[in-house]
């Protein structure tokens, strides 16, 4: 992106777990920074925050099974159990593989918290039904969650079990990329075709095989036709 560049800090500073990020991005005109984190992902789950500290899901479950009410869901996001919602720096490159195509999507969390509606749990062996909106019993989750519903009963995210046997699949923050698409935000507008490019392919191969001398030549090169586009 023109005007930007990044770090990458994640090995050298946040490989603690005590944050997430991998690189920091840093505006060339303003020198704003803020941290990311990158993520790689198909369509489907997507995991917005770990929780390491494991403090969503047990709030919760002090909280109810069903809660509707509106000044106890704001209540929810104001605590300091989920301070970590609105503070999500996550950018997931979203893909998928069988069209070979790609989207890079932001979650909207401030979005996902005005419209959530309501928060209920749904438990082992069990799952959500949109056409009933409620909780029915069968075949379903292994593992627990409390699933957050907008007015329309439309799924939004989730917060999945956090106990201490919980491995990094089923603990934390999650959201589903097909079934939440109205709270995610595009950078990409839509779907990019990423199948095979054999220009960009050979470029690479000659890059590997060619000395320093001619990798300055193409540098110029590459940076004259960047400059190019920035004009259009």
């Amino acid at each position: 992106m023109y005007d930007y560049k990044s770090i990458h800090v994640g090995k050298d500073l946040f490989r603690a777990k005590k944050h997430e990020e991998d690189i920091v991005i840093i505006n060339e005109i303003t020198k704003v920074e803020f941290p990311l984190s990158l993520k790689a992902y198909g369509d489907g789950p997507l995991q917005l925050s770990t929780d390491s500290d494991q403090k969503m899901f047990p709030f919760l479950e002090t909280q109810g099974v069903d809660i509707t009410d509106h000044k106890q869901i704001e209540a929810i996001f104001k605590s300091r159990e989920f301070v970590d919602f609105s503070v999500i720096n996550v950018m997931p490159l979203i893909y998928d593989e069988k069209k070979q195509r790609c989207n890079i999507m932001i979650f909207d969390h401030e979005k996902a918290r005005t419209a959530t509606c309501r928060i209920v749990y749904v438990g082992e062996n069990q799952r959500f039904d949109v056409g009933t909106n409620n909780v029915i019993s069968g075949k379903g989750r292994a593992h627990p969650i409390f699933m957050f519903i907008d007015a329309r009963g439309n799924y939004i995210c989730e917060v999945r079990y956090g106990g201490a046997s919980a491995n990094a699949l089923q603990r934390g923050l999650w959201t589903h990329t097909k079934n939440a698409v109205s709270y995610f935000d595009t950078l990409t507008n839509g779907w990019i075709d990423y199948s095979h490019n054999h220009t960009l392919v050979k470029l690479f191969s000659l890059a590997l095989n060619s000395s320093e001398q001619g990798h300055k030549l193409a540098n110029e090169i590459l940076q004259k036709d960047i400059d190019r586009l920035k004009t259009l």
